[in-house]
């Protein structure tokens, strides 16, 4: 998988509704929808420009089979292309299960 590149808010908040493709080790790919995009109010890490990036947080919906647990997982989507995101399982209910990814 190519290096995830450096995300920012912006680049989320257009996404609510959207569809990423997690790839799992045996072949099956799973549907996480972008559920909601949160800006932290905080400032991160510097990126490439040495500009602060703001923290912000996503919450993926995706379904309760199979249940993923925490760790980095890939993910695909068309606008912003392969990328490798630390998701956090942060509850569940009859829709599905929601993950967490922090952008620090």
């Amino acid at each position: 998988m190519a290096a995830t590149p450096w995300l920012t808010y912006a680049d989320f908040t257009g996404l609510v509704g959207e569809v990423f493709t997690l790839a799992l080790p045996d072949g099956r790919k799973v549907p996480l929808t972008v559920e909601e995009v949160s800006a932290l109010g905080r400032d991160g890490g510097a990126g490439p420009d040495g500009t602060p990036r703001e923290q912000f947080s996503v919450v993926f919906l995706g379904p309760s089979d199979p249940l993923l647990g925490q760790g980095t997982q890939e993910l695909s989507h068309g606008a912003l292309g392969d990328l490798a995101l630390f998701l956090v399982p942060i509850g569940a209910d009859a829709d599905g299960v929601r993950y967490e990814a922090v952008f620090a």
